[in-house]
């Protein structure tokens, strides 16, 4: 039976957490379970499932950071990947910083979760994040077909520079501040707090379901 997707009077609080290593799994689960469009918009190609495994497998953390979305069933409902890179690795943004590093932002977003938001959520963290890493150049490249990607783009302000096809965009940052330090602390704290709930009723309802004289449900827990 198809999953229905959320309708508005259904969704829940956006909690965005940052992953960790131990989470390739899940990552894998979700990058997978993409069709072939969202593959096309997410890496500009329609990467077969083995390039798909190389990605999250070569994924590092120690350099990169990666964000994530949780339903009640730990499954990703959407992902942002911030990836660090000297200013002279990417030409076009070496007239819009004087800053050593910037940072590029790509998303992915779950179809059951179209519409909810989870991907504006995600580049608001990501924001945050290159704020308080002293990043001022928020970048990111994408198809020009990409209307999710050119919705956050537009709504953020970033500039948008188009050719053959693709797009390129940037977001001039705000420095850190007291206030965006204790935001980012917050929110990680709150999406922390709410994947732990998620977990514990989860592993309750597994050993539950595993008692004698209770009925399994078909759709795991």
């Amino acid at each position: 039976m198809p999953i229905k997707p959320i309708t508005p009077l259904q969704i829940p609080t956006i909690f965005v957490k940052e992953l960790s290593r131990h989470a390739r799994k899940r990552l894998l689960r979700h990058f997978l379970a993409l069709d072939s469009g969202d593959r096309l918009l997410r890496f500009g190609s329609v990467l077969p499932d083995q390039l798909v495994a190389r990605y999250v497998e070569n994924l590092d953390f120690s350099r990169d950071t990666v964000f994530g979305v949780y339903d009640r069933k730990l499954r990703l409902l959407g992902v942002g990947h911030l990836a660090f890179a000297p200013r002279e690795a990417l030409p076009s943004m070496r007239a819009a910083t004087t800053k050593e590093r910037v940072a590029e932002f790509g998303v992915s977003v779950s179809a059951i979760a179209r519409g909810m938001g989870v991907g504006t959520r995600l580049f608001a963290r990501a924001g945050i994040h290159c704020r308080n890493a002293d990043i001022d150049t928020l970048y990111m490249h994408c198809l020009s077909s990409n209307k999710v990607m050119m919705h956050i783009a537009k709504k953020a302000g970033m500039t948008i520079h188009r050719d053959y096809g693709e797009a390129d965009a940037y977001l001039k940052l705000l420095p850190a501040s007291a206030a965006t330090l204790m935001q980012e602390a917050m929110q990680e704290q709150a999406a922390t707090l709410d994947y732990t709930l998620k977990a514990n009723v989860r592993a309750a309802l597994k050993w539950l379901s595993n008692l004698p004289g209770i009925k399994r449900d078909k759709g795991g827990v």
